[in-house]
């Protein structure tokens, strides 16, 4: 499935935190999009690997997006290595997606900074021809690349080199957050085992740092990315159209 769009996420919940209202906005322009967790979040203090997965899948659904995917890492200790680079290599391979969207370069979390090594190091091998990788049916892939790696930002600020505009998505974004009800904050839950994203003002911060990101390029909400190769502009056409 040829695609546009491909985030990857080193848990469940990363991609709907970080870069959701992306991937709302570019399948409501036709565009094909996917996601790929490394791992179930298995060491998460609330709840377990299998509502995860549940959420996860209901999530994907509230985003409508083509595929979704757990490579079943382990959660806190998969590192950067050949076999975790030809697993991912296969699934860019086999996406073949123009632009991937991946973790932060470094968070409070080490997985989110190690996934992102990972993932761009796997984008760069992809494009290799003799390195070789096999499909599920056992037939050679063809090398492929994409054409950007942009890491979105999530628990620490770092500073974004571009800004997109996700105002007309903004709820669809919080209800597929709200998804993962074993991990935010939800006035049912019995769980009582708090953590530091369980509260509801944890839920709250996410919306601030949205509006902040919009705030910068005048509009409403926005989400923040980093990008290592410069982003081009076909035409001053694709500029956001607000007063200085």
């Amino acid at each position: 499935m040829k695609t546009d769009i491909l985030a990857i996420g080193a848990h469940p919940d990363d991609v709907e935190l970080s870069c959701a209202g992306v991937l709302l906005v570019e399948k409501l322009k036709g565009k094909c999009t996917g996601i790929i967790d490394l791992t179930q979040g298995e060491l998460g203090t609330r709840g377990t690997k299998d509502t995860r997965l549940e959420e996860a899948t209901f999530a994907a659904k509230i985003l409508n997006v083509n595929y979704r995917e757990n490579l079943k890492m382990a959660d806190g200790f998969f590192e950067n290595n050949e076999i975790n680079q030809k697993i991912i290599i296969s699934k860019i391979r086999k996406y073949q997606p123009e632009i991937i969207l991946c973790n932060a370069p470094e968070d409070r979390h080490p997985d989110h900074g190690k996934s992102a090594q990972l993932v761009n190091d796997a984008a760069f091998l992809s494009g290799l021809l003799k390195i070789e990788t096999c499909d599920e049916n056992s037939i050679i892939q063809q090398p492929w690349r994409p054409k950007y790696v942009f890491h979105y930002i999530q628990d620490r600020y770092l500073q974004p080199n571009f800004v997109i505009d996700i105002s007309d998505v903004i709820d669809k974004k919080v209800e597929s957050i709200k998804a993962y009800k074993t991990q935010f904050y939800d006035p049912t839950s019995t769980d009582t085992n708090q953590t530091y994203i369980s509260s509801p003002e944890f839920l709250d911060s996410v919306v601030a740092r949205a509006a902040m990101f919009g705030k910068m390029i005048g509009v409403k909400y926005g989400e923040g990315f980093i990008s290592k190769k410069m982003v081009g502009l076909a035409s001053f056409e694709a500029l956001i159209k607000h007063s200085t």
